[in-house]
This record gives C-alpha cells, structure tokens and sequence, in this order.
C-alpha cells in the first residue's frame, strides 16, 4: 500500500526526504546610510579659524575619496580640504567668505562608505563644542526626499520658468584657475554670481568678461536716471562698512602687537650704482640663465652682515617665568620679503640664506612671488622668519618708516632709488643712484651703535660688491 504525502509535508520535507541539507532563501537589506558632520580639523600653527575662499562642491553632490571639498584661508597660507569619505554632499556649513571653526562641522556627508575609528574623530562633534549632550550628535538614517516636492505655488508662472530655465551649476562652479580668480579681483566681480561654461561649470576668462560687461551695462543705463543721480549728490553724506578679509585681520592684530615694542629708526643714503653696473655686466653674460634683480644682492648683504651682528637675528622671549626676558639667538638667515599681492601684505621668508648663491636666492624670490600671487604660498613659506627687508622703493615713496613684527627685533626698508648728482673723493661731480635705506630696530635690546654698525656694514658691501663677492663661501 502506498504512503500518501500531504502537499504541505511535500515542501517542508522534500529536502529530508531525498537526503539534502535544506537550504533556504534568505532576503539582504539595502546599508543603511548616515549623514554626519565632517569637521574642519588642526591645520596647525594654533590656528583657531579660517575663511572659506571657495567651495568644489554644493549640496547634493556626490564625493569620492580625496575628492576636493573647499579651499580655506589661514593668517599663513591657503589649503584644500579633501573628503575622508565616499558619500554625497547633504549640507554646507558655510558660504565663500565666512570665517569657519578648527573643530566645527564643515559639510554634512551623507557617509557610503566604511569608517574607521580615526576617521570617526572628524565627524563627531565635541560635546563642549557642540553646546549639548554628546547623545545629540548620535548619527542620524537618511531619509529620502519625497519625490513629489512641488514649486513654491505663490510664485508666478514667470518666476518659475526663470527658475527652469537657469542653467544648473556644476560642482565645480567656484573652481577657477588663479588667472581668472585674479581677474575677478581687477573687476570687482564675485565669482560665485559668474555662470561657468566650462567643464563641470568651471568659470573661465570668457564668463567672468561678459558677466562684467553685463553689470557695467546695467549700471550705466541707472545712472541715465536724473532724479537717481541728484538724489546721491544732493544727499546726506552716507558710510559704508566693509568688514576685513581674512589678511587684513591678522594684519590689524599683528601691527596692534607690533606697536606695543619701542621702535628707533636709523636711516641713511646708499649709492646703488657702483651694484648696478656689476648686475649689469652679469645679466649680459653669455652662460647667464636668468635674468637678476638688485634685491637678491641686498638680501645676501644683510645675511653677511649678520655673520658679524648676530643680535638683529635674534628675538626676545618674555614668556619665561625668570625675573627679566631672553634673547634667543638663532643659526639661520630666514630673511622675509614684504610682497603685495592682491590679497595683501604677505612676508614670506627664504630659508637659511646664508648657505644659498645670489643666483639661487634670485629663483628663490621668483618662486615665492608667483606662489604667492596666487595665493599658493604655504605656512612653512610664510613662517620662521628672522629678519625682513622690505622694498616699498619699487612701488615708490623715497623714506619710509618700517614697522617691526614681535617675533623679529629688526626690518629694512628700502626706497625708490633716484639719480642725483654728487661729489666723489676727489671733489668730482658724478651721476650717483641714491637709495635711502631705512632700519627699525627693537630698542628694548638694540642700541643705536650696533644698528648703526650693521647698515654701515650692509652699505659697504652694497657700495663696495668686490667686498661682499670676497666673504662668498
């Protein structure tokens, strides 16, 4: 007789039956997502805050690892922040000029990706920072935005067809070479209103000239308007605030520190001529590869005479707990250089120029420059300075008055250098290139004789070069 099997017996145990380990389906969930904070973490030198000058990316757009986020402004130098993360762009903190928080959250990412205990660090606020139980910084599920948002419905048709027809902008819409960004400064324009149409919504020269023109269009069409134009100079007199670029913030606190220290000023006349003509003969020799300014001989005849004066190198230390300060003496000539740049004053320094060639000093300043045109410069560039010399004398201006910097106890300045006649030894007149060299000098650890000594010293090898070429190592 044959043993009838239930349907229901048939499926559970057919498996059994024929002597097979069951196997059973089983369902897999999609990874649940988390939007998190990444912070602005120590990008060193204690600095506390930073201006974000420009953003890579915009909500809603996605990220890789590496992938650049923004570009923020220190007091020292600029830096690109980079994504830790795979993820996509959820909220930022922040808008191009704002001044962001070492420690704060810069970007909320919406993390796909794994994340390890170090990285962990950069996306958890700190309860004292965050204000509020450490349990509210807790990651939050992703939800996903409804699909069926709709226009606000108060806005009129036109409106809405503006909207449509906008084109979008691209991740990259802020991102510019330094030609243009600098462009944008000579027009007064904001990148950030310049529809890019280059990659990715990249501007380029073309966008930011037609944006330019557009805006000079329309203000001149305004001031057509006579009742506009009367109104303004008939008016009331009115102020404007403007608040200070990151640069010009830590120029206002370094200058308010820098006046606390007793200046004296030590100034006298330097013949560039005797100089000039040896630069001269050099820049037209044959095996020269590149072309030499006079500022590199002058760098190099402050650092020869620090060899004798080692005081001007040094910097005072009023922090130790010792009834009275130090002087810190230091090895190295790491002689900054006052650049203006069209972000501002800018000092970067060239390093240990007491081992370096005049032609190498020379490339040296090049590179500095062009770095710090735009805006490129780093905080070892910008920081470890000794000494400065400033060469105002190429914009203009025959005097000046330098201002010294606290971690530093001297600064040369140098004037417009002007042909003037004068008499030599023999009661000659002859054709000089004057120069008016200008010293500071911190008088709480400097007298006078001794900054007399080293310009003197600097003025010989500056009017004797055969002096200068023969201390050479």
């Amino acid at each position: 007789m044959g043993t009838c099997i239930s349907p229901t017996l048939a499926t559970s145990r057919w498996p059994q039956l024929l002597g097979r380990t069951p196997v059973y389906p089983f369902h897999s969930t999609a990874k649940a997502l988390i939007i998190k904070p990444f912070l602005l973490a120590d990008i060193g030198e204690g600095i506390r805050e930073c201006e974000v000058i420009q953003w890579f990316v915009e909500p809603e757009a996605r990220v890789e690892q590496f992938d650049k986020l923004c570009e923020v402004q220190s007091d020292k130098a600029s830096v690109e922040i980079t994504s830790r993360f795979d993820g996509v762009i959820k909220k930022l903190h922040y808008d191009a000029g704002q001044m962001a928080e070492v420690g704060k959250p810069l970007v909320d990412i919406d993390i796909q990706s794994e994340i390890s205990p170090e990285d962990e660090a950069i996306t958890t606020v700190p309860a004292e920072q965050a204000g509020e139980p450490a349990s509210a910084q807790q990651p939050q599920k992703a939800v996903d935005q409804p699909s069926d948002i709709r226009p606000n419905e108060g806005a009129s048709h036109t409106q809405q067809a503006e909207i449509a027809s906008k084109p979008p902008r691209g991740k990259h819409a802020t991102l510019a070479t330094p030609a243009v960004r600098h462009l944008t400064k000579e027009l007064t324009v904001d990148l950030a209103q310049i529809t890019g149409t280059g990659r990715d919504g990249r501007v380029l020269k073309d966008d930011v000239h037609k944006y330019a023109t557009q805006r000079d269009n329309a203000t001149r069409k305004a001031s057509q308007i006579p009742s506009i134009r009367s109104r303004i100079e008939n008016g009331p007199q009115k102020e404007e605030v403007i608040t200070l670029t990151h640069i010009q913030s830590q120029m206002f606190k370094t200058m308010t520190r820098s006046l606390s220290i007793p200046h004296f000023l030590y100034a006298d006349e330097v013949d560039l001529r005797p100089l000039q003509g040896f630069r001269t003969r050099l820049n037209t020799y044959p095996t020269t590869s590149q072309r030499i300014s006079i500022l590199p001989f002058i760098i190099k005849a402050v650092s020869l005479a620090l060899d004798d004066f080692p005081l001007l190198n040094a910097r005072v230390d009023s922090s130790s707990e010792a009834d009275r300060p130090n002087i810190v003496l230091r090895s190295q000539h790491n002689i900054g250089i006052a650049m203006d740049t069209p972000q501002g004053l800018i000092v970067p320094n060239i390093k240990n120029v007491a081992s370096k060639s005049i032609t190498s000093i020379s490339a040296e300043l090049k590179h500095l420059k062009s770095l710090a045109m735009s805006a490129k410069l780093s905080s070892a560039d910008l920081t470890g300075g000794t000494i400065t010399v400033s060469n105002i004398g190429s914009i203009g201006g025959t005097y000046v008055a330098p201002v010294i910097v606290s971690s530093e106890v001297a600064i040369l300045g140098i004037g417009k250098a002007r042909i003037v006649p004068r008499y030599n030894e023999k009661e000659e007149l002859i054709k000089s290139e004057i120069a008016n060299f200008s010293w500071s000098a911190d008088h709480r650890v400097i007298d006078g004789a001794t900054m007399a000594r080293m310009a003197e010293r600097v003025r010989g090898f500056v009017e004797v070069p055969e002096t200068m070429f023969a201390r050479l190592q």
